[in-house]
């Protein structure tokens, strides 16, 4: 095997100024917290809002259903769940066909506290998208939406 070429400072320049990972982590950050700190007067954080909002439904939803969602891998949601739990916001209840499986929905105190919640973000939202060109926010939501999509089956 041959040695890897030397990392030159050329090719760092240019991954800082191409990865796509980089760039979306960086925006994620800072859109969070801007949200996280627009969200504080209700007690929420962004994440905190997003996992609410996932759970918003008619119905119960699995917890694989709610990580495949927000993209993340059960035991983190799990993690993000307990202080939704403790603060009477979410439940985590037996499914009644398979008592081993488990349901996720709010609480009426968390509708509510969602609801409080959703003109902050609507506010916020329609700031940080009027920083954009009109047309960036769609494409934006379409690309990250496109990268986001899980691959398809090869069988």
């Amino acid at each position: 095997m041959s040695a890897p070429a030397a990392m030159t400072y050329d090719a760092t320049h240019h991954v800082r100024d191409h990865c796509l990972c980089l760039h979306a982590q960086r925006a994620a950050r800072v859109l969070a917290r801007r949200f996280d700190e627009a969200l504080r007067p209700v007690g929420l954080t962004n994440s905190q809002f997003s996992l609410l909002n996932a759970l918003n439904r008619p119905a119960a939803a699995s917890i694989g259903d709610v990580a495949r969602l927000l993209g993340a891998d059960r035991t983190t949601l799990t993690a993000a769940l307990k202080p939704l739990v403790r603060d009477g916001l979410a439940l985590i209840s037996p499914d009644t066909a398979d008592r081993r499986a488990r349901r996720l929905a709010l609480t009426p105190e968390g509708r509510e506290r969602l609801a409080q919640a959703l003109p902050i973000w609507t506010a916020l939202h329609a700031q940080v998208e009027a920083e954009l060109a009109p047309d960036q926010p769609e494409t934006l939501r379409r690309g990250l939406r496109d990268l986001a999509a899980p691959a398809p089956d090869p069988c």
